[in-house]
């Protein structure tokens, strides 16, 4: 800790009887901004600034600007030769420099976003526990073994009031199964898309990794693993902790949105159904995943000149991420195609590792998979995929399987023989797990395809016509979902505005993407977009009676608590563009302070801190 100040007026890490460490370093004012990754601007820092925070000597003497900056980190970047290297250093990046950092991927996001989460991040919490370095991690580990601490536990986190978290168990990251307390990569990955795309501060935002052990057995015999060596609870257990978890939470930040993360398929739903109406929460698996998928399938069924009435939707994988995304496409068929609950559910096929989901093929269905179980197959079962589409004859074929390759040839030939234009979404990731690539589908549809993956893949030229892929990236839907919430001050998160999220991304294209036949905008425009899926999401809050912020109340002259059902005053564009410029001034922006803010003490106040 530090300790009174020395002799020589400064102060530093002090032993009990008052004397300094031998070898301890002693803070200074330059030296703590330095430290500081929120405050850090390294070689940015003028003159007088310099000597203002007493910088001179601690940083080399060239000044520079952010973007001069930006240009030697991508150079330095380039250098490295595998992914998993650019993943550390732009880690170390980071939480050296929050504000380089985030300006470099807001700048480059199409080129950085694969290096700081998917496809990298799955290589990088494989080997979590070799690459962690203490000052390279900032978030919290919740061991099941401190269950009874957890309120001094977050007591320890000292940064400002968050405004979001990112919490996951481990138990099922991307398509790799369970990591344990390895899978902290995700949440940190996750709040840094949160931060590029809808403007989150990164001072405010939370990583939470809860370490109930692991079933991994490589990991419980690894010498360096870092988790709690057990395996994991069973559900009493489980939810025990996790409880406790959430209500210190609430008592701690009670407006702390949380967003649950690659939990295993049942806990991820049942702690979705557990917590949704008490806490502010949602599940980006299920609840995102569905509304980016039913963003592009929007556009997909337009292009299909198929009546929505007349779609058959053929999911191969009924883990969370499958049944998350029926539910939403369903949702939509009730809402916009005028169907009944058992008509739209009836539009939607399951596949899974053992066939076509039934009530009757004789194992016990968990319980979400009985959303979509089939009771009209007359006996029938049908094992294979091709069998199924076969029976079926489906317009549309989405993969969460994270069985790479299992969309063949015949299998796409199938689809393109039974549709003019047929949809063929292959969502899992990473790359490896996607179950067909861009341009197998292009060639084995004859550029017929409506075509949207998990995962990026480049475009293509094909009879001579440039073909370019829709990528169904949850990055389009959880910024602006998560930042509706926090700014609204919403008690829960809702299925409509979960629902009104894909409506608003499936409108945001431009003319441009249109006249390409794009299902997404371009990821180039996420800010914008994001900021018009907050706008919505807020209307959404307004309209159902569950947005508290009084700013927001008085634009529209809503009350709080209370429905608000006046459409054309939610519609009225001159409220909405008020509405998006005070949401657009909100969204925080990787810039460093002018010199006379930091000569006004702003910086020196932050440090003190």
């Amino acid at each position: 800790m530090v300790g009174p100040t020395t002799t020589n007026g400064t102060s530093g890490p002090h032993s009990a009887d008052g004397h300094p460490i031998p070898g301890a370093v002693v803070d200074s004012k330059g030296v703590a901004i330095i430290r500081s990754h929120h405050l850090n601007q390294g070689t940015s820092f003028s003159p007088q600034a310099r000597s203002a925070l007493h910088l001179r000597g601690l940083i080399p003497p060239a000044q520079e600007s952010i973007s001069k900056q930006t240009e030697r980190a991508k150079a330095y970047l380039s250098r490295l030769t595998t992914p998993l290297e650019k993943h550390c250093y732009l880690g170390r990046l980071r939480t050296e420099n929050t504000a380089l950092f985030y300006r470099m991927l807001v700048d480059n996001l199409t080129d950085i976003t694969p290096l700081i989460y998917t496809p990298v991040v799955g290589e990088a919490c494989q080997n979590f526990s070799l690459i962690y370095t203490p000052g390279a991690v900032e978030g919290l580990f919740l061991s099941i073994d401190d269950k009874d601490n957890i309120p001094q536990i977050l007591d320890n986190w000292t940064y400002p009031t968050p405004d979001i978290c990112v919490m996951t168990d481990g138990s099922r990251i991307l398509g790799l199964g369970d990591l344990g307390v390895n899978g902290m990569g995700i949440p940190i990955g996750k709040l840094s898309l949160y931060i590029a795309a809808a403007g989150f501060d990164p001072s405010r935002t939370l990583p939470i990794t809860l370490d109930m052990g692991t079933n991994n057995q490589r990991y419980l015999e690894d010498p360096l693993y870092l988790g709690t060596r057990r395996n994991r609870p069973e559900d009493p257990e489980f939810f025990d902790f996790v409880d406790a978890v959430m209500a210190a939470i609430k008592q701690k930040w009670p407006k702390m949105l949380v967003q649950f993360e690659d939990f295993s398929s049942e806990h991820a739903f049942a702690c979705l159904d557990r917590y949704r109406e008490k806490y502010l929460t949602f599940n980006d698996d299920i609840q995102g995943t569905g509304a980016v998928i039913l963003s592009g399938f929007i556009n997909a069924i337009n292009l299909s000149n198929i009546p929505i009435q007349k779609h058959k939707v053929l999911f191969f994988g009924a883990g969370s991420a499958g049944v998350g995304v029926a539910s939403q496409l369903k949702e939509h068929f009730i809402r916009s195609g005028g169907m009944s609950e058992q008509d739209a559910r009836d539009a939607f096929w399951l596949v899974d590792s053992k066939g076509l989901v039934t009530f009757d093929r004789g194992d016990k269905l968990p319980q979400h998979k009985t959303l979509f179980a089939r009771s009209d197959n007359g006996g029938k079962q049908f094992k294979s995929l091709m069998d199924v589409i076969r029976y079926v004859k489906p317009t549309a074929l989405i993969g969460l399987s994270s069985q790479g390759g299992a969309f063949t040839q015949d299998t796409i030939a199938m689809m393109a023989e039974l549709n003019e234009r047929p949809i063929v979404f292959p969502l899992s990731n990473p790359a490896t797990n996607a179950e067909c690539t861009f341009e197998q589908t292009v060639e084995w549809t004859n550029g017929r395809v409506l075509f949207a993956s998990g995962t990026a893949f480049p475009s293509m030229e094909f009879n001579g016509k440039l073909y370019e892929p829709g990528q169904g990236n949850n990055m389009y839907i959880f910024p602006g979902l998560g930042l509706g919430a926090v700014l609204a001050k919403a008690g829960r998160v809702s299925d409509d505005m979960v629902y009104q999220s894909a409506v608003t991304l499936a409108e945001a294209r431009n003319e441009e993407e249109r006249s390409k036949e794009l299902l997404y905008p371009t990821l180039e425009r996420i800010r914008e977009v994001s900021a018009l899926v907050t706008r919505d999401v807020i209307k959404s809050a307004i309209f159902e009676g569950n947005c508290h912020d009084q700013d927001i109340l008085n634009l529209f002259g809503a009350r709080a608590g209370q429905r608000f059902e006046d459409k054309q005053t939610l519609e009225d564009k001159q409220r909405n563009e008020k509405l998006l410029g005070w949401i657009q001034k909100r969204m925080w922006d990787p810039r460093y302070l002018e010199d006379a803010e930091v000569l006004n003490g702003k910086v020196l106040a932050k440090a003190a801190l």
